[in-house]
């Protein structure tokens, strides 16, 4: 399994993080988790097969998390590349998104559900195991942002696992999801003083490293705060039991086989 970061940032501008968007492959298949409006550009920028992707997962319907997904569906109906496209393509989250994608769609007659392939919305319920790739099995965990908002535990056909919190606010229950994971990604917006309790701040996120056992952790959705500050020297005030990785714009992690 390689997991490359798309987006590392938040819906702020900053001149070196987009939005929130992660690319999974696997042996036999693609996934993006979540796509936000900069994750067009993002996948052509890092030379993905953007015409082949087979999933698509969206964590929650605020726009730095799923605006770029009607926009990316206007394109495909028209883009030459996807023409002689037949596979299908699927997009996964909880209830609600086709809904939210036929207004938009409606709101001034885009078409873009009308695809040259087939377009699969495939609504998935908490704890449920389903199959997202054919080599990539997964279950969804219910997490303190909105309520739609999911986190996702993948498990490829050679036992790798990672959980992807998405934004969330701070629950054990998600140290639980993620025990001993090969890669948690894990939100961490604020490095203190979280002025919300649907984020995460650096002191919560370093409990659930501990918690979690995971091999490896990624912190992610950082605010331009954390530009003020030496991640490196904020993370070891924790002696973190694994290590800890601040996610940047196009880094891929391989998780071998």
């Amino acid at each position: 399994m390689r997991f490359i970061i798309l987006g590392s940032g938040t819906s702020v501008p900053h001149p070196k993080r987009s939005s929130s968007s992660y690319w999974v492959e696997t042996e036999k298949g693609s996934l993006m988790m979540d796509f936000s409006a900069s994750a067009i550009h993002r996948m052509a920028q890092e030379g993905l097969d953007w015409k082949n992707l087979d999933a698509i997962w969206i964590s929650h319907f605020h726009l730095d998390h799923c605006g770029g997904l009607a926009p990316f569906l206007f394109g495909t109906k028209w883009a030459p590349e996807m023409q002689d496209r037949t596979k299908p393509l699927r997009i996964f989250s909880a209830k609600g998104l086709k809904e939210l994608l036929t207004k938009y769609d409606e709101a001034y007659d885009f078409g873009f559900l009308e695809q040259p392939f087939p377009l699969e919305f495939i609504e998935v319920e908490p704890l449920e195991k389903f199959q997202i790739l054919e080599d990539l099995e997964a279950v969804s965990f219910d997490t303190p942002h909105t309520e739609e908002s999911r986190a996702v535990h993948l498990k490829d056909s050679n036992d790798k696992t990672l959980v992807f919190t998405a934004d969330t606010g701070f629950t054990k229950a998600l140290g639980t999801f993620a025990k001993d994971v090969d890669l948690f990604v894990m939100e961490c917006s604020f490095v203190k003083n979280k002025p919300v309790e649907s984020h995460l701040e650096l002191a919560e996120a370093m409990y659930l490293t501990r918690y979690s056992k995971a091999k490896k952790v990624v912190l992610t959705h950082l605010y331009p705060e954390w530009d003020e500050v030496d991640f490196s020297e904020e993370v070891d005030k924790f002696s973190p039991n694994c290590k800890v990785i601040e996610a940047k714009d196009g880094l891929l992690i391989n998780l071998g086989s």
